[in-house]
């Protein structure tokens, strides 16, 4: 019998991982003793799910749908006339990069022309190369700037190629492997974030210097721009195209969540955008940088979106801001994009998403239109065309398969094309409900079961909680998050699966993220506790049937969980996960995040942190529901000592551990279509295993 602790008891049961760590050697990502014991834990898991009776018609199954040559063309970006796509399947799972005629490809009828095979290029070169990007200057956007990752980690190699020759320029633009930030300033000039050698990045690990740097000199002799504290999260470089005219912006993390902007101007001038704490800068639309605030600053509520005239910053005059769009408290502004002369802004309203085309009056007051998308989707903004007005999105539901549109003013949605249907929808019910939260909170989530369901099923809950990430419904062959089409797999079998909507994320904006930072993680953990408690209350699930799911914050979600509510929960499935809250700031990128948990190295920060961290709170003699970690040994984001400690603890323990550590992917985990193959198969041969009794 599992045994339930209740919170009140938290505090002083309190079991922290022994001082002299004895796990600490598996932060060492490559050691030959810690590889060796990776080793040893992925052939016992593979041993054990692969005989699953459904193991190798779910992997078969899975990397079909992955590859169907009928999948959506995403447009990477459009190019004056043209249109850019990274395409893969199974003869290219690293991806062809290609481009075709904008008038094609709204058509339906693209002629697709490949200007950079991936696979070919690795192999050309001994590089296991996966696609980071492509960055193109206009107006020309014969010269781009393409970004190629060994293995999938965050640190990118940086080159120029020249999509006339299609070759990589000889003696042109090229920054070595690095968690990198490039921008085009003009054909000959480049903003430059790069690691420039000792001393010149923060503690996060990220660049904290800028350079601009001249075509025909050496990379070492690019002239200093900016340089920020080693405090800082990071220094970026980026550009916004306004119309005819280039933006270079460079942009600093002082924290996370607070960035400073320097945008470039004319005269070669960086000045500062005098904008409010947290604001996020967008776009620059027709001279006027378009910012989404997090706190209510003046008039202009917290959320809020607002114009600043950059013409105002060049003349040295303090900018004033204008409102463009005020969301309702049902909603959260979440992806805005400009065209030349309109302004595109992907809203949620109760998780649904909305499309807005905006236009600026002469008299200076912002007017909105919502485009007629289906209701009761998800809307992905895409491609920008900037002359033509128009961009790409693309529209789906859990039930529905994606479709890719054109739209503009005045014009009805294009449909362009869909993705034929992967399964019969009529056998499913999606609804949206919501359960309420220990505070009292209204918490939504989205809930797929067999249409007519009676009796209690096991469930599969899906989260994330925080970072202002809000959870939004997508095909059920794409969910979860890079696991798909587990949940498919899972409802065919008759289990209920969960799209859970916590606090902490970006649901209902600023507020939402808010309820769940530092101090107050625990009404994340309650969130995700009422929604599973919802599920057992009007009969979809019993307790210990439910299994929970989380990629990265939302690993450490299922953390907390499994132990603050061993009753409750069957299943545990932890993808790339924080899980030693007490050194999670000491190891990779962890330092960037003190905005978002606390500083444990400060006493007050890591009294809150201590109640809830994984690896600090297994407790002898407690059953902890079955765990599955699956991460990447190329994760340079998400330290892989988090998964790999609390797993050797947790097995200490006497508790039932699966684990899986791919070498490459990175923190997506997820190099090319194989893998991510290989893992829905994994992840339901657990699930089946834990749940549903199959041996």
């Amino acid at each position: 019998m599992k045994r339930f602790l209740p919170l009140a008891l938290l505090p002083t049961l309190m079991a922290a991982a022994p001082a002299a760590d004895p796990y600490l050697w598996l932060e060492d990502v490559e050691g030959q003793r810690a590889l060796s014991q990776v080793a040893a834990w992925n052939a016992e898991t593979e041993a054990l799910l692969t005989k699953d009776a459904r193991y190798e018609s779910d992997r078969r199954r899975a990397k079909a749908i992955l590859d169907d040559e009928a999948q959506i063309a995403e447009p990477s970006a459009v190019l004056g006339d043209r249109v850019v796509n990274l395409w893969r399947d199974a003869r290219n799972p690293r991806g062809l990069w290609r481009i075709a005629p904008l008038g094609d490809v709204v058509a339906g009828k693209p002629q697709w022309r490949t200007v950079i095979d991936v696979d070919a290029l690795g192999k050309r070169e001994g590089k296991s190369w996966v696609w980071g990007g492509a960055s193109c200057l206009e107006p020309a956007y014969t010269r781009c700037l393409i970004q190629l990752s060994p293995g999938g980690t965050d640190a990118k190699v940086v080159r120029e190629f020249d999509l006339a020759t299609g070759q990589f320029v000889a003696g042109g633009f090229t920054v070595p492997e690095a968690k990198s930030d490039v921008a085009w300033i003009d054909r000959d000039t480049l903003l430059v974030a790069t690691d420039w050698g000792a001393g010149s990045l923060t503690t996060s690990g990220y660049p904290r210097i800028v350079k601009r740097w001249r075509r025909g000199t050496p990379l070492a002799a690019a002239e200093t721009v900016y340089e920020a504290p080693a405090s800082s999260v990071e220094v970026s470089a980026n550009a916004f195209v306004d119309a005819n005219r280039r933006w270079p912006v460079i942009d600093t993390g002082r924290t996370f969540f607070d960035h400073e902007y320097r945008v470039g101007l004319p005269d070669g001038r960086f000045v500062t955008l005098p904008v409010p704490a947290g604001a996020d800068l967008f776009d620059v639309i027709e001279g006027r940088a378009i910012v989404r605030l997090q706190r209510a600053a003046g008039a202009f509520a917290a959320g809020s979106l607002v114009a600043y005239p950059l013409t105002d910053l060049a003349a040295d005059r303090a900018p004033v801001a204008e409102l463009v769009l005020a969301p309702t408290a049902r909603q959260a502004i979440e992806e805005v994009h400009a065209t030349d002369h309109r302004l595109w802004v992907k809203l949620l309203d109760d998780v649904s998403g909305k499309l807005l085309m905006l236009t600026r009056g002469t008299n200076g007051r912002w007017t909105s239109e919502e485009m007629p998308l289906p209701a009761n989707s998800t809307i992905q903004a895409g491609a920008t065309a900037g002359a033509r007005d128009y961009l790409f999105a693309t529209v789906e539901g859990m039930l529905t398969p994606p479709t890719l549109y054109w739209i503009g003013q005045g014009v009805a949605p294009r449909a362009v094309q869909s993705l034929p249907a992967q399964f019969d929808a009529s056998l499913y019910a999606v609804t949206q409900r919501f359960a309420t939260s220990k505070d009292g909170t209204r918490v939504p989530y989205y809930l797929v079961t067999k249409k007519g369901a009676k009796t209690p099923a096991p469930a599969l809950i899906h989260a994330y909680g925080g970072f202002r990430n809000a959870q939004t419904p997508t095909y059920l062959t794409e969910q979860p998050y890079r696991a798909g089409p587990l949940a498919l797999f899972w409802v065919e079998q008759g289990g209920a699966y969960v799209l859970a909507n916590l606090r902490g994320g970006g649901e209902y904006g600023p507020r939402w993220h808010q309820a769940g930072l530092r101090e107050k993680r625990q009404n994340v953990f309650d969130d995700l506790h009422a929604v599973a408690g919802d599920l057992v209350s009007t009969g979809v699930s019993l307790p210990g049937k439910i299994g929970i799911s989380g990629r990265s914050n939302g690993g450490l979600l299922v953390g907390v969980a499994m132990q603050q509510r061993p009753d409750l929960y069957g299943a545990v499935i932890a993808g790339s996960p924080l899980e030693d809250m007490r050194r999670y700031s000491h190891l990779s990128a962890g330092a960037s995040w003190i905005d978002e948990y606390g500083d444990p190295d400060k006493p007050a920060d890591w009294a809150f942190l201590r109640r809830y961290s994984p690896y600090q709170n297994v407790k002898p003699g407690v059953a902890y529901p079955p765990v599955l970690f699956y991460l990447s040994t190329k994760d340079d984001r998400v330290h892989p000592g988090h998964a790999r400690k609390l797993a050797a603890l947790l097995k200490a323990e006497g508790n039932t551990v699966y684990f899986h550590e791919y070498l490459e992917g990175g923190h997506s985990v997820g190099a090319d279509h194989a893998e991510d193959a290989r893992r829905a198969a994994l992840l339901d041969a657990f699930l089946r295993r834990e749940l549903m009794g199959a041996k």
